[in-house]
Protein backbone atom coordinates (compact mmCIF):
# COMPACT_ATOMS: atom_id res chain seq x y z
CA UNK A 1 0.00 0.00 0.00
CA UNK A 2 1.08 3.76 -0.55
CA UNK A 3 1.97 5.36 2.58
CA UNK A 4 0.47 8.93 2.19
CA UNK A 5 1.78 12.02 4.17
CA UNK A 6 -0.65 14.80 3.56
CA UNK A 7 0.84 18.17 4.71
CA UNK A 8 -1.49 20.52 3.18
CA UNK A 9 -3.62 21.31 6.22
CA UNK A 10 -4.85 20.62 10.16
CA UNK A 11 -8.56 20.19 8.73
CA UNK A 12 -7.58 16.75 6.65
CA UNK A 13 -7.66 15.10 10.34
CA UNK A 14 -10.32 12.27 10.70
CA UNK A 15 -12.45 11.94 13.82
CA UNK A 16 -10.96 9.04 16.32
CA UNK A 17 -12.98 6.39 17.33
CA UNK A 18 -13.82 7.78 20.97
CA UNK A 19 -14.97 11.01 18.56
CA UNK A 20 -17.10 8.79 16.38
CA UNK A 21 -18.60 6.90 19.32
CA UNK A 22 -19.52 10.29 21.28
CA UNK A 23 -21.41 11.23 18.38
CA UNK A 24 -23.38 8.03 17.95
CA UNK A 25 -23.93 8.68 21.61
CA UNK A 26 -24.76 12.16 21.49
CA UNK A 27 -27.86 13.07 23.38
CA UNK A 28 -29.29 15.72 21.17
CA UNK A 29 -32.48 18.78 20.94
CA UNK A 30 -32.78 21.45 18.76
CA UNK A 31 -29.92 24.14 18.75
CA UNK A 32 -32.40 26.85 16.71
CA UNK A 33 -33.92 26.88 20.33
CA UNK A 34 -31.38 26.17 22.41
CA UNK A 35 -32.74 22.99 23.63
CA UNK A 36 -29.66 20.78 22.38
CA UNK A 37 -27.88 19.41 25.66
CA UNK A 38 -24.43 18.60 24.12
CA UNK A 39 -24.24 22.02 21.70
CA UNK A 40 -24.93 23.73 25.25
CA UNK A 41 -22.75 22.03 27.20
CA UNK A 42 -19.71 22.65 24.35
CA UNK A 43 -20.50 26.58 24.03
CA UNK A 44 -20.22 26.84 28.14
CA UNK A 45 -17.26 24.79 28.74
CA UNK A 46 -15.54 27.15 25.50
CA UNK A 47 -16.65 30.54 26.87
CA UNK A 48 -15.17 29.34 29.75
CA UNK A 49 -12.00 28.31 28.09
CA UNK A 50 -11.53 31.22 26.17
CA UNK A 51 -12.72 33.78 29.71
CA UNK A 52 -16.02 35.39 28.02
CA UNK A 53 -19.61 35.81 29.38
CA UNK A 54 -20.73 33.61 26.07
CA UNK A 55 -20.14 31.49 23.04
CA UNK A 56 -21.30 29.75 19.97
CA UNK A 57 -20.91 27.19 17.84
CA UNK A 58 -21.05 27.97 14.22
CA UNK A 59 -20.55 25.81 11.08
CA UNK A 60 -16.85 27.15 10.09
CA UNK A 61 -14.35 29.49 10.85
CA UNK A 62 -15.76 31.69 7.87
CA UNK A 63 -19.53 32.21 9.15
CA UNK A 64 -17.53 32.62 12.85
CA UNK A 65 -15.78 35.45 11.29
CA UNK A 66 -18.56 37.25 9.51
CA UNK A 67 -21.29 36.61 11.86
CA UNK A 68 -18.49 38.77 14.22
CA UNK A 69 -18.04 41.32 11.87
CA UNK A 70 -22.09 41.69 11.67
CA UNK A 71 -22.27 41.60 15.24
CA UNK A 72 -20.15 44.41 15.74
CA UNK A 73 -20.45 46.45 12.74
CA UNK A 74 -24.67 46.78 13.60
CA UNK A 75 -25.23 49.64 12.07
CA UNK A 76 -24.52 50.75 8.13
CA UNK A 77 -21.89 52.50 7.12
CA UNK A 78 -18.96 50.97 9.34
CA UNK A 79 -15.48 50.25 8.49
CA UNK A 80 -13.11 47.68 9.93
CA UNK A 81 -9.18 47.60 9.90
CA UNK A 82 -7.86 44.17 8.72
CA UNK A 83 -4.61 42.92 7.98
CA UNK A 84 -3.65 42.72 4.39
CA UNK A 85 -2.25 38.97 4.93
CA UNK A 86 -5.07 37.95 6.96
CA UNK A 87 -7.44 34.93 6.55
CA UNK A 88 -10.35 37.22 6.66
CA UNK A 89 -9.27 39.71 3.90
CA UNK A 90 -7.74 37.03 1.41
CA UNK A 91 -9.80 33.20 1.83
CA UNK A 92 -13.54 34.29 3.16
CA UNK A 93 -14.59 35.94 -0.31
CA UNK A 94 -15.15 39.36 0.64
CA UNK A 95 -18.43 38.05 2.65
CA UNK A 96 -17.51 41.04 4.84
CA UNK A 97 -18.23 43.26 2.14
CA UNK A 98 -20.23 41.32 -0.27
CA UNK A 99 -22.63 39.71 2.66
CA UNK A 100 -22.01 41.77 5.63
CA UNK A 101 -22.09 45.57 3.50
CA UNK A 102 -19.12 46.76 5.92
CA UNK A 103 -16.07 48.85 4.06
CA UNK A 104 -12.82 46.96 4.90
CA UNK A 105 -9.72 48.97 5.44
CA UNK A 106 -6.62 46.13 4.69
CA UNK A 107 -3.83 47.01 5.91
CA UNK A 108 0.15 45.88 5.68
CA UNK A 109 0.95 42.75 7.38
CA UNK A 110 4.66 42.88 8.76
CA UNK A 111 6.18 38.73 8.68
CA UNK A 112 5.72 38.20 11.93
CA UNK A 113 2.08 38.84 11.74
CA UNK A 114 1.87 42.14 13.50
CA UNK A 115 1.05 45.90 12.14
CA UNK A 116 2.96 48.79 12.48
CA UNK A 117 0.96 50.46 15.85
CA UNK A 118 1.84 54.12 14.55
CA UNK A 119 1.12 53.83 11.42
CA UNK A 120 -2.28 52.18 12.42
CA UNK A 121 -3.37 55.26 14.42
CA UNK A 122 -3.21 57.15 10.95
CA UNK A 123 -6.25 54.43 10.11
CA UNK A 124 -8.77 54.97 12.33
CA UNK A 125 -11.12 57.07 11.26
CA UNK A 126 -13.63 59.15 13.62
CA UNK A 127 -16.70 57.21 15.34
CA UNK A 128 -19.11 60.29 14.43
CA UNK A 129 -16.96 61.44 10.93
CA UNK A 130 -18.30 64.33 8.54
CA UNK A 131 -20.76 63.09 5.77
CA UNK A 132 -18.09 61.94 3.09
CA UNK A 133 -16.41 58.89 5.33
CA UNK A 134 -17.17 55.77 6.60
CA UNK A 135 -16.73 54.96 10.52
CA UNK A 136 -14.16 53.06 12.26
CA UNK A 137 -16.19 50.30 13.62
CA UNK A 138 -13.47 47.24 14.61
CA UNK A 139 -9.93 46.38 14.15
CA UNK A 140 -9.39 42.67 13.55
CA UNK A 141 -5.99 40.49 14.33
CA UNK A 142 -5.08 36.96 13.92
CA UNK A 143 -3.45 34.61 16.15
CA UNK A 144 -1.84 32.45 14.56
CA UNK A 145 -1.57 34.48 11.45
CA UNK A 146 -1.70 31.65 8.98
CA UNK A 147 -0.40 33.59 5.74
CA UNK A 148 2.64 34.18 7.57
CA UNK A 149 3.39 30.34 8.16
CA UNK A 150 2.01 30.09 11.56
CA UNK A 151 2.79 33.03 13.31
CA UNK A 152 2.57 34.24 16.86
CA UNK A 153 1.56 37.34 18.12
CA UNK A 154 3.06 38.68 21.45
CA UNK A 155 1.17 39.54 24.32
CA UNK A 156 2.85 42.99 24.25
CA UNK A 157 1.74 43.64 21.15
CA UNK A 158 -2.04 42.61 21.38
CA UNK A 159 -1.99 44.12 24.78
CA UNK A 160 -0.52 47.56 22.85
CA UNK A 161 -3.03 46.98 19.98
CA UNK A 162 -6.18 46.67 22.22
CA UNK A 163 -4.78 49.52 24.69
CA UNK A 164 -4.91 52.08 21.47
CA UNK A 165 -8.70 50.40 20.27
CA UNK A 166 -9.79 51.13 23.54
CA UNK A 167 -8.46 54.70 23.92
CA UNK A 168 -10.64 55.33 20.37
CA UNK A 169 -13.73 53.59 21.40
CA UNK A 170 -13.47 50.27 19.16
CA UNK A 171 -13.44 46.94 19.65
CA UNK A 172 -10.95 44.53 18.69
CA UNK A 173 -12.19 40.77 16.86
CA UNK A 174 -9.20 38.09 16.99
CA UNK A 175 -9.62 35.22 14.29
CA UNK A 176 -8.34 32.64 16.79
CA UNK A 177 -8.81 29.67 14.99
CA UNK A 178 -5.65 28.60 16.16
CA UNK A 179 -5.45 30.43 19.29
CA UNK A 180 -4.44 27.20 21.59
CA UNK A 181 -1.21 26.92 19.13
CA UNK A 182 -0.22 30.25 19.94
CA UNK A 183 -0.84 29.66 23.35
CA UNK A 184 1.09 26.38 23.57
CA UNK A 185 3.97 28.45 21.96
CA UNK A 186 3.58 31.39 24.25
CA UNK A 187 2.94 29.52 27.58
CA UNK A 188 0.26 31.88 28.32
CA UNK A 189 -3.32 30.34 28.85
CA UNK A 190 -5.80 31.23 25.94
CA UNK A 191 -8.28 33.24 28.37
CA UNK A 192 -4.96 35.74 29.35
CA UNK A 193 -4.28 35.96 25.42
CA UNK A 194 -7.78 37.37 24.38
CA UNK A 195 -8.53 39.00 27.80
CA UNK A 196 -8.54 42.47 26.38
CA UNK A 197 -10.27 41.06 22.82
CA UNK A 198 -13.76 42.17 22.31
CA UNK A 199 -14.77 38.87 20.95
CA UNK A 200 -12.66 35.62 19.21
CA UNK A 201 -13.37 32.88 16.92
CA UNK A 202 -11.81 29.59 17.24
CA UNK A 203 -11.92 26.55 14.76
CA UNK A 204 -12.46 23.35 16.14
CA UNK A 205 -11.58 21.48 12.97
CA UNK A 206 -7.75 22.26 12.44
CA UNK A 207 -5.57 21.41 14.43
CA UNK A 208 -8.17 20.67 17.74
CA UNK A 209 -8.96 17.87 15.24
CA UNK A 210 -13.06 17.63 15.97
CA UNK A 211 -14.51 16.88 12.06
CA UNK A 212 -16.61 20.47 11.85
CA UNK A 213 -17.26 23.65 13.56
CA UNK A 214 -15.83 26.55 15.37
CA UNK A 215 -17.19 28.57 17.76
CA UNK A 216 -17.25 32.89 18.48
CA UNK A 217 -17.24 34.24 21.97
CA UNK A 218 -17.79 37.61 23.75
CA UNK A 219 -19.97 39.15 25.60
CA UNK A 220 -23.69 37.89 26.64
CA UNK A 221 -25.48 40.98 24.22
CA UNK A 222 -22.50 40.16 21.02
CA UNK A 223 -23.27 36.74 20.98
CA UNK A 224 -26.77 37.27 20.71
CA UNK A 225 -26.50 39.30 17.71
CA UNK A 226 -24.29 36.30 16.35
CA UNK A 227 -26.58 34.53 16.82
CA UNK A 228 -29.14 36.44 14.80
CA UNK A 229 -26.60 37.12 12.54
CA UNK A 230 -25.84 33.08 12.07
CA UNK A 231 -29.23 32.31 11.49
CA UNK A 232 -29.85 34.73 8.19
CA UNK A 233 -26.04 32.81 7.10
CA UNK A 234 -27.99 29.20 7.37
CA UNK A 235 -25.93 28.16 10.36
CA UNK A 236 -28.99 27.32 12.46
CA UNK A 237 -28.57 23.60 11.93
CA UNK A 238 -30.85 22.27 14.54
CA UNK A 239 -29.34 19.02 16.40
CA UNK A 240 -26.00 19.83 16.21
CA UNK A 241 -24.79 17.86 19.53
CA UNK A 242 -23.35 15.17 17.08
CA UNK A 243 -21.20 17.64 16.17
CA UNK A 244 -20.56 19.04 19.76
CA UNK A 245 -19.97 15.46 21.22
CA UNK A 246 -16.49 14.93 18.89
CA UNK A 247 -15.67 18.49 19.54
CA UNK A 248 -15.82 17.89 23.40
CA UNK A 249 -13.95 14.51 22.94
CA UNK A 250 -11.26 16.20 20.76
CA UNK A 251 -10.42 19.50 23.74
CA UNK A 252 -10.16 16.98 26.38
CA UNK A 253 -6.26 16.17 24.74
CA UNK A 254 -6.29 18.94 22.10
CA UNK A 255 -3.34 21.03 24.04
CA UNK A 256 -1.15 17.43 24.47
CA UNK A 257 -1.17 17.10 20.75
CA UNK A 258 -0.50 20.46 19.57
CA UNK A 259 2.21 20.43 22.09
CA UNK A 260 3.53 17.45 19.88
CA UNK A 261 2.63 19.15 16.35
CA UNK A 262 4.85 22.32 17.44
CA UNK A 263 7.63 19.90 18.70
CA UNK A 264 7.74 18.00 15.21
CA UNK A 265 6.93 20.93 13.30
CA UNK A 266 10.38 22.15 14.57
CA UNK A 267 12.32 19.23 13.99
CA UNK A 268 11.06 18.46 10.76
CA UNK A 269 12.20 22.15 9.56
CA UNK A 270 15.01 21.23 10.83
CA UNK A 271 15.83 18.44 9.32
CA UNK A 272 15.28 20.22 5.90
CA UNK A 273 17.34 22.71 6.50
CA UNK A 274 20.36 20.26 7.79
CA UNK A 275 20.07 19.01 4.24
CA UNK A 276 21.57 22.54 3.17
CA UNK A 277 19.93 22.03 -0.65
CA UNK A 278 20.44 25.09 -3.01
CA UNK A 279 16.75 23.96 -4.43
CA UNK A 280 15.01 24.52 -1.01
CA UNK A 281 15.59 26.37 2.52
CA UNK A 282 13.55 27.21 5.57
CA UNK A 283 14.06 28.90 8.72
CA UNK A 284 13.27 26.71 12.24
CA UNK A 285 13.63 29.69 14.00
CA UNK A 286 10.44 31.68 12.76
CA UNK A 287 8.41 28.01 13.06
CA UNK A 288 6.47 29.02 16.26
CA UNK A 289 3.42 26.71 15.66
CA UNK A 290 2.75 23.57 13.72
CA UNK A 291 3.45 25.11 10.07
CA UNK A 292 6.90 25.36 8.04
CA UNK A 293 6.97 27.41 5.09
CA UNK A 294 9.57 25.83 2.15
CA UNK A 295 11.18 28.40 0.24
CA UNK A 296 12.76 28.11 -3.54
CA UNK A 297 15.54 30.29 -4.48
CA UNK A 298 16.29 28.53 -7.90
CA UNK A 299 13.87 29.55 -10.79
CA UNK A 300 15.27 26.05 -12.20
CA UNK A 301 12.71 24.47 -9.63
CA UNK A 302 9.54 26.06 -8.00
CA UNK A 303 7.23 25.27 -5.43
CA UNK A 304 4.67 23.97 -8.17
CA UNK A 305 7.46 21.57 -8.95
CA UNK A 306 8.60 20.51 -5.81
CA UNK A 307 4.54 19.90 -5.25
CA UNK A 308 4.19 17.86 -8.31
CA UNK A 309 6.95 15.51 -7.20
CA UNK A 310 6.35 14.75 -4.10
CA UNK A 311 3.19 14.07 -5.07
CA UNK A 312 4.88 11.30 -7.35
CA UNK A 313 4.25 7.42 -5.80
CA UNK A 314 7.92 6.89 -5.36
CA UNK A 315 9.62 4.34 -3.16
CA UNK A 316 11.72 5.34 0.21
CA UNK A 317 13.54 2.45 1.97
CA UNK A 318 11.04 -0.24 0.53
CA UNK A 319 7.71 2.19 1.00
CA UNK A 320 5.97 3.80 -1.56
CA UNK A 321 5.42 7.02 -0.51
CA UNK A 322 2.97 10.24 -1.84
CA UNK A 323 3.70 13.24 0.23
CA UNK A 324 1.27 16.52 -0.64
CA UNK A 325 1.46 19.59 0.08
CA UNK A 326 0.46 23.46 -0.74
CA UNK A 327 2.15 25.88 -3.03
CA UNK A 328 1.66 29.06 -1.11
CA UNK A 329 2.68 32.95 -2.01
CA UNK A 330 6.06 33.86 -2.97
CA UNK A 331 6.97 31.07 -4.25
CA UNK A 332 6.21 28.98 -1.24
CA UNK A 333 5.48 25.77 -0.03
CA UNK A 334 3.29 25.53 3.25
CA UNK A 335 3.56 22.45 5.11
CA UNK A 336 1.37 21.75 8.45
CA UNK A 337 1.48 18.99 10.77
CA UNK A 338 -1.56 18.06 12.76
CA UNK A 339 -2.37 14.66 15.06
CA UNK A 340 -2.80 12.51 11.95
CA UNK A 341 0.65 12.25 11.27
CA UNK A 342 3.20 10.10 12.90
CA UNK A 343 7.22 11.00 13.65
CA UNK A 344 7.42 8.03 10.78
CA UNK A 345 5.28 9.83 8.57
CA UNK A 346 7.21 12.65 8.70
CA UNK A 347 10.77 10.67 8.37
CA UNK A 348 9.24 9.40 5.28
CA UNK A 349 8.53 13.10 3.85
CA UNK A 350 11.79 14.36 4.75
CA UNK A 351 13.66 11.06 2.88
CA UNK A 352 12.08 12.14 -0.25
CA UNK A 353 12.26 15.57 0.03
CA UNK A 354 15.86 14.63 0.12
CA UNK A 355 15.38 12.73 -3.03
CA UNK A 356 13.29 15.19 -4.92
CA UNK A 357 16.26 18.17 -3.79
CA UNK A 358 19.47 16.60 -4.09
Amino acid sequence: MVREVDLRSDTVTKPTAAMRMAMAEAVVGDDVYKEDPTANELERRLANFLGKEAAIFVPSGTMGNLSAVMAHCWTRGQEIIIGDQSHMFLYEQGGISQLAGVHVCSFPTREDGTFDLEELKEKIRPRFPESHEPSTGLICIENTNNRCGGRVLPMSYIRELCALARNNDIPVHMDGARIVNASIHCGVPVHEIIKECASISMCLSKGIGAPVGSVVAGSKDFIAKVHRCRKVLGGGMRQIGVLAAAALVALDTAEERLRIDHQRAKKFAQDICSLKSKLITTNPDVVESNMVLLNFPSPSFTSKDFVEKMAEVKKEDGAEVVVKASTWFKNRVRCVLHSDLTQEDLDYAVKKIRSVVM
